[in-house]
């Protein structure tokens, strides 16, 4: 008998080291594969998400309505058109006057409408921006719910592995209850620890439902609609350097700068507007023939061209206007060096964590490394007869908290470079 449990404790042994590398070739494979078909597959929904999203789209619409705004700001005002007809005829040497048509057209100081265009397309690029922006956020929250629901479904997985495992320990464990190398109790405590397990799956399983109905919402399709998630991702590394050109770019300090612009161009528009207007014109007199005159101009109808101007002599409301902008452009600059240091704060804690991911990261492959030791030891002893169930139960417990640690922080890797990514536009 003796001989027996020995040589079945080495067969348990080589079947539970092969459990357990299995687990720790899973969750190597998981951090180490490219990531190449998961970013396709990311991208794609991103796609999805920006073709659906309602902001998007109604900033999409604001930036034509400004793009069309072009062809108003070209045109000149409306020309006015008068007719009057004389109750009391004025005579003249060519006849009686007897009615009068008259047009005038007032056309703005040289380079007005110019300056107009520029200013309409200075609002143009900054409803742009607006549609730049948007997809920025809506990229950064894809991916972070998507980061989300790979992580949970990792963990399922991991979860899975450990249970699994349990059931090789479970069958040692009755094995040794025969030869009285083991109690009840132990099966008993195996059955706990399984059952606790199962209790975290479907807490893991609650909580990936919640996540889909949030990507899947942000996508804008059904709530219950199934997500692909691929078993690969990145590679850590550890290059996290951004210089301040890259945040620089960041379309929201750029929304900024295009506003300046859009002021400066503003004051330019006043400033033609203060300027004369030039009014030009054509009057019609129709009038009719003397009776028994047969000179030649009898009953000639008078042509008259006008020329006038319009000169703005009270200006209060021109230089208000440009204290009026020159105020609001002091705003924008205080508000786009505050949104620099946000951002600058932002990038540094994104840059942060996830250099502390990529150290979380590669204590738990030690800690791994460490369990599996500890667990080779454990067979070992059970060739000498000592058995320790709890010991067992303290090791795989550990392991699996290695195991969920090494895949939260590649979540808080992957989440704090998408963050670095939306602030300096790196793909």
């Amino acid at each position: 008998m003796k001989v027996f449990v020995k040589s079945y404790s080495r067969v348990l042994s080589m079947l539970i080291n092969l459990e357990a590398k299995k687990i720790l070739f899973f969750v190597a494979l998981f951090f180490l594969s490219t990531s190449i078909n998961s970013q396709d597959v990311l991208e794609e929904y991103i796609k999805i998400a920006e073709s659906k999203n309602p902001d998007i789209n109604a900033f999409n619409i604001s930036y034509e309505v400004s793009k069309e705004k072009e062809n108003e700001v070209k045109s000149f005002a409306d020309t006015q058109i008068g007719m009057g007809y004389f109750l009391s005829e004025p005579e003249t040497h060519a006849g009686e006057q007897r009615m009068k048509v008259s047009a005038r057209q007032m056309i703005p100081w040289f380079g007005t409408n110019a300056a107009k265009v520029k200013h309409s397309n200075s609002l143009s690029d900054i409803d742009y921006m607006g549609v730049v922006i948007a997809k920025r956020k809506l990229k950064l929250s894809v991916s972070t719910s998507y980061f989300k629901l790979v992580e949970m479904k990792k963990r399922d997985s991991v979860i899975d592995e450990n249970i699994r495992l349990l059931g090789v320990y479970k069958k040692l464990a009755l094995t040794f209850v025969k030869v009285g190398k083991a109690t009840a109790v132990d099966i008993l405590q195996l059955e706990i620890r399984r059952n606790e397990l199962k209790e975290l799956k479907e807490f893991v399983k609650q909580d990936f439902e919640a996540e889909r109905e949030v990507f899947n919402g942000l996508l804008g399709r059904s709530t219950n609609s199934n997500v692909r998630l691929n078993n690969e991702t990145i590679v850590l590394f550890s290059d996290t350097t951004a210089s301040d050109k890259e945040l620089s770019l960041h379309p929201e300090l750029l929304r900024y700068d295009r506003l300046l612009t859009s002021i400066d161009q503003l004051e330019l528009v006043n400033q033609k507007e203060k300027k004369p207007k030039i009014g030009v014109g054509l009057d019609y007199i129709v009038v009719s023939k003397r009776p028994r005159q047969t000179y030649k101009d009898n009953g000639k109808d008078v042509v008259l061209t006008t020329m006038s101007l319009s000169i703005p002599i009270f200006t209060k409301k021109y230089n208000s206007r440009t204290r009026q902008n020159n105020l609001r452009k002091q705003e924008i600059v205080f508000q786009k060096e505050e949104k620099i240091r946000a951002l600058s704060a932002t990038l540094s804690k994104a840059i942060v964590e996830k250099n502390k991911a990529l150290i979380r990261y590669n204590t738990q492959i030690s800690n791994i490394e460490q369990t599996k030791s500890a667990e080779q030891i454990l067979m070992k002893n059970y060739e000498t007869g000592i058995v320790d169930f709890n010991d067992i139960l303290d090791i795989q417990e550990l392991q699996l908290k290695f195991q969920i640690a090494q895949i939260e922080s590649i979540k808080q890797y992957q989440t704090n470079q998408a963050i670095i990514n939306y602030l300096t536009n790196k793909n």
